[in-house]
């Protein structure tokens, strides 16, 4: 009921007036896709463990749900925020993970200190309560304010800086954002020509870099035509030849 309320109380705020037709017809919707593409590859430029880590459609959308976990933490309930068992709960109901995927990807972000004990977390045997660490908070504020500044070039509504005077918005949407992106099919199935990258490893940043290659995405008989060396990708992203050729 609080998501429900929420979601309520920011769209009266000032939803956005688009339809689906209305986003795919406006007259610069290709350049601004550009433009989104670079604003992630940016991303990617200033926490690029992070981008690794989450650049694959499976472990974005885990990356979201455990910072969804964070954000509906209740500090008075030791029930609620980040653990294991909640992941996996969490991902159980709304589909995307096996609970031995939920669980490897739990222990990367502690791996590489992307998450951390919450304060006195360790002495609980039962319950090991985690938060994010203050790069993680950074990638993800980061990746919202790219979000907000994309449908700002749709209609110039000043997303970015109401977000930046009030960061509250940031903490109520990613919630609502992840649960209704989740529950939605068309999103966490996509078309087999985008899924041929978004399910592979760092296929998303591959497809955000080649769309932005482009100086423009307006087909020409058809097909857009682009330059991309291989091994400069492979090079730039800390993947390999093989695995670029492959996708």
């Amino acid at each position: 009921m609080r998501v429900v309320a929420e979601h309520e109380g920011l769209a009266q705020a000032g939803a956005l007036a688009f339809t689906a037709e209305d986003f795919r017809n406006h007259p610069n919707f290709r350049a601004i896709l550009q433009a989104s593409g670079r604003d992630l590859m940016s991303v990617f430029d200033l926490f690029p463990r992070v981008g690794r880590l989450v650049a694959s459609h499976q472990k974005w959308t885990l990356s979201q749900a455990v910072y969804t976990l964070h954000l509906e933490r209740d500090p008075t309930n030791p029930e609620t925020g980040i653990t294991t068992a909640r992941l996996l709960k969490f991902m159980h109901e709304m589909g995307g993970a096996s609970r031995n995927t939920a669980a490897a990807f739990i222990a990367e972000l502690l791996t590489y200190k992307l998450l951390r004990d919450v304060d006195g977390g360790r002495a609980r045997k039962k319950v090991r309560p985690l938060e994010p660490t203050e790069i993680s908070e950074g990638a993800m504020l980061r990746w919202f304010m790219s979000q907000m500044g994309t449908l700002d070039r749709f209609d110039g509504k000043g997303r970015v800086q109401r977000v930046e005077a009030d960061r509250t918005i940031f903490e109520r949407a990613q919630p609502i954002a992840t649960r209704l992106l989740l529950a939605d099919q068309r999103w966490s199935e996509p078309p087999e020509a985008v899924a041929a990258f978004v399910w592979t490893e760092c296929g998303g940043l591959l497809l955000d870099d080649l769309m932005s290659r482009p100086a423009s995405l307006d087909p020409v008989d058809g097909k857009v035509w682009l330059e991309a060396s291989l091994s400069e990708l492979a090079t730039h992203y800390m993947i390999s030849n093989t695995h670029i050729r492959r996708i």
